[in-house]
């Protein structure tokens, strides 16, 4: 796997290239799945208000979470850790993700229990984007997330220079 990501990764021809390279690694290490990334599609004059504008712009599964997907999320304590916080969010099992997610029957239909986002930091610090997989296991690993969140930080100069 770290040869995939040693050779393959830097000769990425674009985002889509890059972020498939990782999708497959993920795949090989950690089993089924869904990888999506997120954007912060706020206007600039909004980025510290009460509502953050999520955009898709990368998915491993296009038919059930198809890329422009944008999503309009509040204040809550789920964005105040990811994505004001800038701080990693696990939610493990069909109530903890009932919770977070208005659309967790559809992560439920694709049999997925247990999310990972990490917050991908511009270089003052602020999380513009997230690294998000869903995985078909209750609970992760702590080697599991150190793993997630290593691929997200090789994600992030794939995200944020991608234009």
């Amino acid at each position: 796997m770290c040869q995939v990501l040693v050779h393959d990764l830097p000769r990425a021809r674009d985002r889509d290239a890059a972020l498939q390279c990782i999708d497959g690694v993920r795949r090989r290490l950690l089993g089924e799945g869904l990888l999506t990334v997120n954007i912060d599609a706020s206007p600039p004059d909004a980025r510290d208000g009460d509502t953050i504008e999520l955009q898709r712009v990368w998915t491993s599964d296009a038919a059930a979470y198809p890329i422009g997907g944008r999503k309009r999320k509040t204040l809550t304590p789920w964005t105040r850790q990811l994505l004001r916080g800038a701080q990693i969010f696990v939610g493990e099992g069909d109530a903890a993700l009932s919770e977070v997610f208005d659309d967790h029957a559809l992560i439920a239909s694709l049999g997925l229990r247990a999310i990972v986002n990490v917050p991908l930091l511009d270089a003052r610090g602020r999380c513009v984007a997230t690294f998000n997989l869903l995985g078909t296991r209750p609970t992760w690993q702590p080697q599991e997330l150190a793993l997630v969140q290593l691929l997200a930080l090789l994600a992030t100069p794939w995200v944020l220079n991608a234009g």
